[in-house]
């Protein structure tokens, strides 16, 4: 999708690697395909303000950012609570659509469907063009 991914705790690179070995491999055939960084003492975390300090742990957090740097989109998902890898698949389309296109895409939006062309005549007649329904195609 011409994206990197790449993936960081504050566990140490040896950490990681037995993880990948011992866990992931056993979840994804030959485990996670992207790299796993270490943050140790949360340096990084911090900056993505996503570092717990009492519990000295990079708490669950995604983030899209866009080729010139900017976040675009993010997540912060306590640890009970799993992420959904389809979502943001969903979303990098979603931002790769609008930068390739300069079209805004509405709540639920999947490739192939409406899109809309922002304008100053598309104020207060959204609802001609779009339907809330759509999101949940």
């Amino acid at each position: 999708m011409g994206a990197e991914v790449l993936a960081m705790s504050v566990d140490s690179r040896f950490s990681h690697k037995i993880w990948q070995e011992e866990e992931l491999s056993k979840m994804v055939s030959g485990g996670v395909p992207f790299p796993l960084l270490s943050d140790p003492g949360g340096q990084i975390g911090r900056v993505y303000g996503i570092y717990d300090e009492e519990g000295a742990v990079d708490i669950r957090g995604r983030f899209i950012i866009d080729p010139d740097g900017v976040i675009q989109a993010m997540e912060v998902v306590s640890p009970p609570v799993g992420r959904n890898v389809a979502e943001m698949i969903r979303q990098l389309q979603a931002f790769q659509h609008v930068r390739k296109t300069g079209e805004v895409t509405p709540s639920g939006w999947q490739p192939g469907k409406a899109t809309l062309k922002p304008s100053p005549d598309l104020a207060g007649k959204v609802w001609k063009v779009w339907k809330p329904e759509m999101a949940f195609e």
